[in-house]
């Protein structure tokens, strides 16, 4: 599998190895003595020195391999050129498509985001709902599922698409601004709060992962791998406050000084390569819906996430409080 060294790639690694399954990790040289003193490693993930830009690399990895876990990605940073992103998510994916039948695997699950949907206009959006992707990463994950798939109909090889949907978590980081801002009465309400929101927590990603790779049904096809339900942000942000035991927000700033000043913020940074302080799309997560119905997944893979919305919540504080990063 490609990347087990990223959150949602290591949780469904340990999971399989501990199910059993022996488990390759292609890793970069980089990376091997962090991946060699980790967690997997004695689980007994084999780490397998290559890069996606690297096809010698990559037929030696899936050599001998049953089934191909595409997780890798470059993600948002500041002052990486766009040409990265396609180097990477799109490039790497057709190049590890290629290992792939040509080492005669069974079947490659390819990652890709529900961000290709952007703003949900009509929800809950189906797979078949209009794309609508918001920069460059979302771009280029569009252009690599699509790879994908027209890949796997020109040529017959396996290939299953899974769109993961908010993921969060004990591990991840993600969230931890808002859980912090809350505790210390600084998280901004930018808008009316309505908006949707659809988070997913990763032991139920996982196992919709491992369906993907493992039902015969799924062949060819698309997945939305979502939490069992969504909520409006305002309601997310109130549960996320009664866990920590404070108030949510009672003021609500309007939207556009933000998003002027985010979109000043890019325009003076980003040449320079340095983090932004305030980007749009941090204004984006107040105000564009994300809200997902995952019928198709549940009916033809068995997908039944298990973890309320409260409970990640209190799972992933607890990790919070655990690590003192509250």
């Amino acid at each position: 599998m490609t990347g087990a060294t990223g959150f949602t790639g290591g949780h469904l690694a340990a999971t399989l190895a501990g199910r059993g399954d022996e488990v390759r990790a292609l890793v970069r040289a980089k990376s091997v003595a962090r991946f060699e003193a980790s967690p997997l490693a004695k689980a007994g993930v084999r780490p397998l020195v290559g890069d996606l830009g690297d096809a010698a690399s990559l037929a030696r990895a899936v050599d001998g391999v049953d089934v191909v876990y595409h997780i890798a990605a470059t993600y948002r940073e500041a002052g990486q050129p766009d040409s990265a992103y396609r180097r990477i998510n799109v490039d790497g994916t057709r190049n590890l498509l290629d290992a792939a039948r040509a080492a005669g695997v069974s079947r490659l699950v390819h990652c890709s985001t529900g961000g290709v949907h952007g703003h949900i206009a009509h929800p809950p959006a189906t797979e078949d709902a209009p794309f609508n992707p918001g920069d460059v990463y979302q771009d280029t994950k569009l252009e690599a599922e699509q790879a994908a798939r027209q890949f796997g109909l020109d040529t017959g090889f396996d290939v299953v698409v899974a769109r993961p949907i908010g993921i969060y978590g004990p591990g991840d980081t993600r969230f931890l601004k808002m859980f912090r801002g809350l505790k210390r009465g600084r998280f901004p309400m930018i808008g009316s709060g309505q908006a949707f929101y659809h988070l997913t927590f990763i032991d139920d990603l996982v196992q919709g992962f491992i369906l993907c790779g493992t039902v015969p049904a799924a062949a060819g096809r698309t997945y939305i791998l979502a939490g069992p339900r969504y909520t409006t942000l305002a309601e997310l942000v109130a549960m996320v406050a009664r866990e920590l035991g404070v108030q949510p927000p009672r003021i609500h700033w309007p939207v556009w000084p933000f998003w002027t000043a985010g979109l000043l913020c890019e325009m003076i940074c980003v040449p320079l390569r340095i983090e932004p302080p305030l980007y749009r799309r941090r204004v984006d997560f107040y105000t564009k819906s994300r809200a997902f119905d995952t019928t198709r997944a549940r009916a033809e893979l068995g997908y039944a996430p298990q973890v309320d919305l409260e409970e990640g919540i209190h799972r992933t504080a607890e990790w919070y409080r655990q690590e003192r990063l509250l």
